[in-house]
């Protein structure tokens, strides 16, 4: 039934505008569309679409909302790093993040926050060998 269709991740913003702006100046992304008058964004990244749009219910999941499955998580941590996004450190016991990354085995993931208070997570998963 669902499995046959895409998944789309919302973000919400309190400030559309301030949004908008930090997506481009931190994360280099710029909507593909818009709706509502610019109070509804839509991104496009590796083939699927995500939304950030207009409410006053902004930042307040305190999970993770949104992520990345990426490669090479390291340099592009230092890329983004280099566009002035911070990193959060996590201690969930025996896991923690050491500089903003958590490693266990050969998986990593780091975590950074929006303009809007979203945190978002990049992952990087083992290669099937």
């Amino acid at each position: 039934m669902l499995s046959d269709y895409p998944l789309m991740a919302r973000l919400a913003a309190s400030d559309i505008g301030r949004a908008r702006t930090w997506y481009e100046e931190k994360l280099g992304l710029v909507p593909q569309t818009e709706e509502m008058g610019g109070q509804v964004l839509y991104y496009q990244t590796g083939g699927a679409w995500f939304s950030v749009y207009q409410t006053s219910y902004a930042g307040t999941a305190k999970n993770t909302v949104a992520g990345w499955t990426v490669k090479g998580i390291e340099g592009l941590m230092a890329e983004l790093r280099a566009r002035g996004v911070v990193f959060n450190d996590y201690d969930f016991g025996e896991i923690k993040t050491v500089d903003g990354m958590m490693s266990m085995g050969d998986y990593r993931a780091a975590w950074f926050t929006d303009s809007e208070g979203n945190t978002i997570e990049l992952s990087q998963v083992p290669e099937a060998g």
